[in-house]
């Protein structure tokens, strides 16, 4: 009995947002976050993309209701308006994005399932900020090979968003770098990637979280020493690491 009533206890303090990524040790830490900063002031627009996802077998995917809180947050203190996101799923990251840009900003978005993207459309029409995406299915590489080939492009982009296939990170850091003006921001998401970072080689990890971590640690350790950015690291969500190009 006394078993099941640490349980019930366990469980009353865990977190309620489906699909967390919460780096915290305490659950009930998160979930006082939650209620005390984030909920209380989450536009109606993404509580009701983010209850939508939350139905979704793949909800895991979505950017948690603190990092875009966050996101939103920042893109209005940089005074972002020209901006660039790959890896959208159903989009609440990008609904975060166009709430905070002006009425005439623009979001250059990818991802390669055009169908999670129009699951969450609906609700970004209804929030009169559809107009500032441009939506492109498919892999975002031939897409930055192409605006790369451009220089009109070079330094074109207040911020870029990169929430896609962690093993081409690296790959995308090179382009993006080109593309992000000097000053401007791009923030690279699940750098902490359920903190495996810093798990033994013989931990017990889930299969796509084992396969990833190493591209992952590539990353970090690829930003850590690039000359052309001031970086900075935070345990928001599942980590997200910030880079401001320099040079």
């Amino acid at each position: 009995m006394a078993a099941n009533t640490q349980d019930q206890q366990s469980q009353a303090g865990r977190h309620q947002e489906v699909g967390h990524k919460s780096l915290l040790q305490s659950d009930a830490l998160y979930q006082y976050i939650l209620e005390t900063s984030v909920y209380p002031r989450e536009p109606e627009p993404m509580k009701e993309l983010r209850e939508l996802t939350a139905k979704h077998p793949w909800n895991l995917m979505t950017t948690s209701a603190d990092e875009g809180q966050f996101l939103n947050m920042l893109l209005k203190l940089i005074n972002a308006k020209n901006t660039m996101e790959i890896g959208v799923y159903t989009g609440y990251s990008l609904l975060a994005t166009a709430l905070a840009l002006p009425e005439d900003g623009k979001i250059l978005a990818m991802d390669i399932n055009r169908e999670n993207y129009e699951l969450g459309l609906p609700v970004i029409q209804k929030a009169g900020v559809a107009h500032k995406i441009e939506f492109k299915e498919g892999p975002a590489m031939p897409i930055l090979d192409a605006l790369v080939e451009d220089e009109k492009n070079h330094g074109s982009y207040d911020f870029i968003f990169v929430d896609a296939d962690k093993d081409n990170y690296i790959n995308y850091h090179e382009r993006l770098i080109k593309l992000v003006k000097v000053g401007g921001l791009i923030g690279y998401d699940n750098t902490l990637w359920n903190g495996s970072v810093v798990a033994p080689p013989d931990a017990p990890l889930r299969k796509y979280v084992r396969y990833y971590r190493d591209f992952v640690l590539e990353l970090n350790k690829a930003l850590a020493v690039d000359p052309r950015i001031e970086i900075c690291m935070l345990p928001v969500g599942d980590g997200i690491t910030l880079c401001r190009r320099v040079k």
